[in-house]
């Protein structure tokens, strides 16, 4: 089992951006998703095997998400404790699609040996996401 944790506020895979060089379009990632994605690489890199992982692999993804400022103490009090869960954009599998490109390369050689997956959203006071990942072929 390899469990790491990326501080800070997660940001979700943003839509790819397109533009047109001699007449060929071409696909990007924005900004903030190519930086966060670099970010997620580097604390992951600390945690990464010898070798990269080969067999089926299964992985957990927990997203806190800042408590919003408009929520009173006894709201936010709720939401630290985990009764009040963010409902509102960006999905889940944003959050997931973004950590899963970035850890190719570092953990496995291929995002399509992730074939299970739990994701979800809470809050918190400390901004993180947290990353379980386990080798099933074992």
């Amino acid at each position: 089992m390899i469990y790491f944790t990326v501080y800070g506020e997660p940001v979700a895979q943003g839509r790819p951006r397109a533009s047109t060089q001699g007449g060929f379009v071409r696909m990007y990632d924005p900004e903030k998703s190519k930086d966060y994605k670099d970010y997620v690489r580097l604390a992951a890199a600390e945690h990464a095997p010898d070798a990269l992982l080969l067999g089926p692999l299964g992985m957990m993804l927990t997203v806190y998400r800042p408590i919003p400022k408009s929520f009173s103490k006894k709201k936010a009090a709720l939401a630290e404790a985990g009764e009040i869960r963010p409902v509102s954009k960006p999905d889940v599998d944003n959050y997931l699609k973004g950590v899963k490109d970035a850890l190719k390369g570092v953990m496995w050689k291929d995002d399509s040996q992730v074939v299970e997956v739990f994701a979800q959203k809470r809050y918190s006071f400390r901004p993180r996401i947290e990353v379980k990942i386990k080798d099933l072929s074992k």
